[in-house]
């Protein structure tokens, strides 16, 4: 029972008390539910117009609605909850509860409180029912005086029943005179009309036929047109005779569709959509984005239409919704007319003060007429009074209309939604809208109404179809399909529903489809029509079969293990320590039941790798407490029927070298092994001349054996002569390898504590050591153990995935950079490297070029696990210079105003404004005609010029990575590279209405004191280059310190006066406040959102 349930006003009764319906009081009698039924209720149900209870509730569980009734005997001696027996409506339990509640300050304030319950015996936690219901208490004298209140309530788990703690008072409940009770009986009726359920006890296949889409997070806007989609089934023939065999299943988005609507139409349970948007090129987060539905339709009718041309049902999309318009211009008074032809596949409907959709036709073919300011140019006949409309050639047999519901409101300057009521009929006639009629009339039949509910930030989908255009409706609601009337699909959905509770306010049609009446029969073929192709269905149904082995290898996944097998072919090749790399190796994975002994896993070893059982033999590889990965003893013969998971010493993944016979042996089988006696060794041969490691296989070795009589063995491993000397060391762990200094000794005593799987390294004594970087073993694991991958990203690349090198970590700061110029080509001191921060995966802090540390020291902050980052970038100019001056960051604004672009320059740090513009020389074009060779720097904040900076102005008062303020270099134009005395340069600017509402490139004029303000208006024209059409629109102010004074259009003797432009110096001193000029006009430039992720536009990728 929820703590908190908000009740609903009575309309009918005018009661506008509003209770707090609180039942934390009672949960104790709740919780003893079935009880308290028992033992409190009384009384029979009695359904309205029910012939057969029982036989009635089986046949009609599943129904929408229902009205019943319940005497409750004994009432005024309530003191427990008391529940009425239960009733089914959409599969699940309704009862009636009822309270008498008291308050605790006043004894006398008894309430009688009457909820509606639902479900409340379930345990799932995730059900939902939303359900509109009437509580009702019948008066026994006067059943027109019974007392009535309403609900709306989406019932859940944590909130299962919904009504009034003071649905009336006590003592007038209990007052004779009222009628309520006689004979100390209350009959009480509830009519309740509930949706299908989620989440619990319902199938939509056994209720309707149909089944939904399921909901991945904020995709119902998709399953609606998905639906509506699939039920245009001419369109959905087409896509399943798209040609699909080559293509890659996770990309393909026609694939992906034949799958959606093949599931569709033969599955008994909600489809999931995951496969679609992933071949869409969606990630995660784009399923938890709620799109506009129709941008969507535009986007995937767009994509199908591309991959069907040139197949056999190329055309398809164009030959079902794609119709004629014709845009013109018809001139009054001349014979000109100017007229465009244009294809159309859907239209935009107004909503906002319009009743229905055949107001919005008329709207949409209203005749404008062009005169006055908004004359239309005719060319020859220049501006002339015109008529301009719109006239549909032809409509297409399937109509899609888009109700404009959301519009942009320039008050609250974002979109808003039109809740307004607007009517749409099941048959629609357009024959007045053509130019002239077609072969067939232009009567369409409504065939789904896709229905939004919630803002302009968000809400739910969902949407009405009348799948074989026959009346017969059904509600799709992601993945629940259930049957509703006619009125809920079309009356109920227009919207602005105030004094219908029934039906919530912003609940309304957005988007229509219609088909055409003589086109039904040919877009709403049978389910038996359809061609699907005998690969298509072999495809899809041997992917169901492939999911169906996965769903069940994830549900018994508790009974395997995974054994990871090892061949000695995995330890060929391997440079490092151990015999393989943990995190590179390619095991052979093994799915094991745990229940196998080890004679059961053998033999499906020995299936496998085709080797008989006395041929294989287990090593399970286990980690040392020196650091390293051994393969260890294993007896086969004890443990062969022990449990594998036993023997796993439960570890999961389990690890094992399988040691096999070689077919070079000669043998049958493998020789014995003595644990006692014997031990196994694994060879390794170092080359100081390629600084490389080769595998020489594995040997078994009696323990008193001494190592001199392991040397032929070796040599012939190696393929060295038989007198060939040789070095031989013990590889302990990582960085320490020792060399074994008395051959003569046995195996034991030369090698530190000897154990199964040690490693031996030799190599040849007889070569030159000083000539080689490495020459023995022990360097080379020395050398080794610094080695490192580093993955050097360039900064200047967003996501760039860079390239790897393998350095030492002892390199220092040169051998590095060597090291990376080699592999880009290029100077090592034209390269500036940069630091991974050690809290997010991007660049931090420059590394000098005098850096005195070593690799190790600059990797020391990179998260473990995580690949070993620095960042670099490429330099125009020497380290050592660079780190001798400093970057500017400022942008170049060509003579036209038009072409800006960023400049990184590094002057001086010493130096001043005019080192700078001496260095932004060699970087930028300047103009040869105009151009006085000469530049300026100038700071800019909000689209506004601050100030222009003097060249002896010393660089550090400079901060251009800090505020909002940028800087900007330009070329002075020769008629402002010297200025008379009554001449001034003036700041001017873009706004639009309000002076804080700046944009676009803010520049510098040249006036002239007493010159005339037309004048003025003319130079910013020419330079600007704005048609004579458009500039009319401008304004001009002059505004300073906050106040805009407007330049008044129709004074042709306006003069400028230069003081009106000069600083003028603030009260109490020391301020200056500097007057621009400003041109108010519309801002044509793209508004960008703040909220770029809400406004994101829908793109498939594939």
């Amino acid at each position: 029972m929820n703590n908190t349930m908000n009740h609903v006003n009575d309309k009918l009764n005018n009661h506008t008390d509003h209770e707090q319906m609180e039942t934390d009081q009672i949960k104790e009698d709740s919780q003893n539910g079935n009880d308290t039924v028992n033992n409190a209720v009384n009384g029979g149900l009695e359904e309205a117009g029910a012939v057969n209870q029982d036989e009635e509730m089986t046949e009609d569980e599943c129904r929408a609605e229902a009205l019943f009734r319940h005497t409750f005997d004994n009432i005024s001696k309530l003191k427990e909850s008391m529940y009425s027996p239960a009733v089914m409506i959409r599969n699940l339990p309704w009862k009636m509860m009822i309270q008498m509640r008291s308050n605790q300050t006043s004894e006398r304030q008894k309430s009688f409180a009457f909820f509606l319950q639902c479900n409340a015996e379930s345990d799932s936690p995730s059900w939902s029912c939303h359900a509109v219901a009437e509580l009702k208490i019948v008066n026994q004298k006067n059943e027109a005086d019974s007392y009535t209140r309403k609900i709306q309530h989406l019932f859940t788990c944590k909130e299962n029943d919904w009504g009034y703690t003071h649905f009336l008072a006590w003592n007038e409940l209990l007052d004779p005179e009222k009628g309520y009770v006689k004979d100390d009986k209350l009959v009480l009726e509830v009519s309740c009309k509930a949706d299908a359920p989620h989440g619990v006890s319902w199938d939509s296949k056994k209720h309707t036929g149909f089944v939904g889409l399921r909901n991945q997070g904020a995709t119902c806007y998709m399953n609606s047109l998905l639906q509506t989609l699939f039920f245009t089934n001419k369109l959905r023939q087409a896509v399943y005779l798209m040609p699909t065999e080559g293509d890659d299943c996770t990309k393909s988005v026609a694939l992906a569709l034949q799958r959606v609507f093949y599931e569709l139409q033969f599955s008994d349970k909600p489809v999931g959509t995951k496969k679609l948007t992933r071949s869409f090129g969606w990630e995660t987060l784009d399923s938890f984005m709620q799109h506009d539905v129709q941008e969507l339709c535009r986007v995937l009718l767009d994509n199908i239409e591309i991959k069907m041309k040139g197949t056999c049902v190329g055309g398809t999309i164009p030959s079902l919704f794609e119709g004629k318009m014709l845009s013109y211009i018809r001139c009054k008074h001349v014979n000109y007319c100017s007229q465009k032809e244009e294809t159309f596949f859907d239209i935009q409907l107004n909503v906002k003060s319009k009743k229905s959709v055949n107001e919005s036709f008329k709207e949409y073919v209203t005749v404008e007429t062009l005169d006055g300011d908004n004359k239309y140019d005719a060319g020859e006949y220049g501006l002339q009074e015109a008529e301009k409309g719109v006239i549909f050639l032809k409509f297409p047999p399937v109509l899609h209309l888009h109700l404009m519901r959301f519009m942009y409101d320039p008050l609250t300057d974002t979109n808003i939604k039109i809740n307004d009521r607007f009517e749409f009929p099941e048959r629609l006639h357009l024959d007045e809208f053509l130019q002239s009629k077609e072969e067939t009339p232009a009567i369409y039949i409504l065939h789904a109404v896709l229905v939004h509910s919630g803002d302009n930030h968000g809400g739910h989908y969902v949407v009405y179809i009348n799948p074989k255009g026959d009346g017969k409706w059904c509600k799709f609601d992601d993945d629940v399909v259930s049957r509703c009337t006619k009125s809920e699909a079309i009356e109920q959905n227009f919207g602005c529903h105030d004094e219908d509770m029934t039906i919530r306010y912003c609940t309304n049609a957005y988007m229509l489809v219609y088909i055409r009446e003589s086109h039904l029969n040919e877009c709403l073929l049978p389910n038996g029509d359809l061609d699907i192709p005998e690969s298509l269905e072999e495809r899809l149904q041997e992917e169901r079969r492939v999911d169906a082995q996965k769903r069940k290898e994830r549900t018994e996944a508790y009974l395997y293990m995974n054994v990871q097998v090892l061949l000695e072919d995995h330890f060929y090749g391997h440079q490092g320590n151990d015999l393989f790399d943990t995190e590179r190796v390619n095991y052979r994975v093994f799915k094991v039941k745990k229940s196998y002994s080890i004679l059961e896993f053998m033999e499906m070893l020995s299936e496998n790798l085709n080797y008989p059982l006395n041929q294989i033999r287990l090593w399970p590889l286990e980690p040392r407490q020196n650091q390293t990965i051994r393969p260890s003893w294993f007896d086969t013969e004890v443990d062969l029927n022990k449990n594998i998971m036993e023997a796993a010493k439960n570890e999961c993944p389990w690890t094992v070298f399988v040691e096999t016979l070689s077919p070079e042996s000669g043998l049958k089988e493998l020789q014995p092994f003595d644990n006692e006696s014997d031990v196994i060794l694994f060879l390794k041969m170092y080359d100081p001349r390629t600084k490389s490691l080769s595998y020489c296989g594995h040997i078994y070795v009696p323990i008193s054996a001494k190592v001199v009589e392991l040397v032929p063995e070796l040599r012939k491993r190696a393929g060295f002569p038989p007198d060939t000397p040789l070095l031989i060391y013990e590889e302990v762990k990582p960085n320490y390898t020792e060399k074994i200094a008395n051959l003569n000794l046995p195996i034991d005593k030369s090698l530190e504590e000897l154990l199964d799987g040690d490693i031996l390294v030799f190599q040849r004594s007889d070569l030159d050591m000083e000539s080689f970087d490495l020459p023995t073993a022990k360097d080379y694991f020395k050398d080794l153990y610094y080695r490192v991958e580093v993955t050097f990203c360039d900064k200047t690349l967003p996501n760039d995935p860079g390239f790897t090198l393998v350095l030492s970590q002892k390199m220092g700061y040169d051998q590095m950079a060597n090291s990376v110029a080699a592999h880009l080509g290029t100077d090592p001191y034209l390269i500036q490297f940069f630091k991974c921060q050690s809290y997010r995966d991007l660049p931090g802090n420059a590394v000098r070029c005098t850096f005195e540390g070593t690799l190790k020291d600059l990797l020391m902050y990179t998260k473990p696990r995580q690949p070993k980052k620095i960042f670099y970038q490429q330099l125009s100019i020497k380290i050592n210079e660079l780190e001798n001056k400093r970057q500017f960051k400022c942008t170049w604004l060509n003579s036209k105003l038009k072409e800006e672009q960023e400049l990184i320059l590094y002057p001086n740090k010493t130096g001043r404004v005019s080192d700078l513009l001496e260095e932004a020389k060699k970087h930028v074009e300047l103009d040869p005609e105009n151009g006085s060779g000469k530049l300026r720097l100038l700071d800019i904040i909000s689209y506004k010029i601050l100030a222009v900076q003097k060249e002896f102005t010393t660089l550090d008062t400079f901060n251009p990575a800090a505020g909002t303020k940028t800087y900007r270099i330009e070329e002075i134009p020769k008629d402002e590279d010297e200025l008379a005395d009554d001449e001034l340069l003036i700041p001017v600017a873009h706004f639009q209405k309000e002076i804080y509402s700046t944009f676009g490139v803010p520049f510098l004029l040249k006036v002239k004191n007493n010159e005339p303000f037309t004048a003025v208006k003319k130079r910013i024209q020419k330079k600007l280059e704005i048609p004579d059409k458009e500039y009319e629109k401008y304004k001009f102010a002059i505004v300073m310190l906050g106040k805009q004074d407007y330049i008044p259009d129709d004074d042709q003797d306006l003069r400028v006066t230069l003081s009106q432009f000069r600083p003028h110096t603030m009260p109490g001193g020391g301020m200056q406040a500097r007057p621009w000029l400003g041109l108010d006009h519309v801002n044509k430039i793209p508004k960008r959102t703040r909220y770029n992720y809400i406004e994101k536009a829908i793109k498939i990728h594939n």
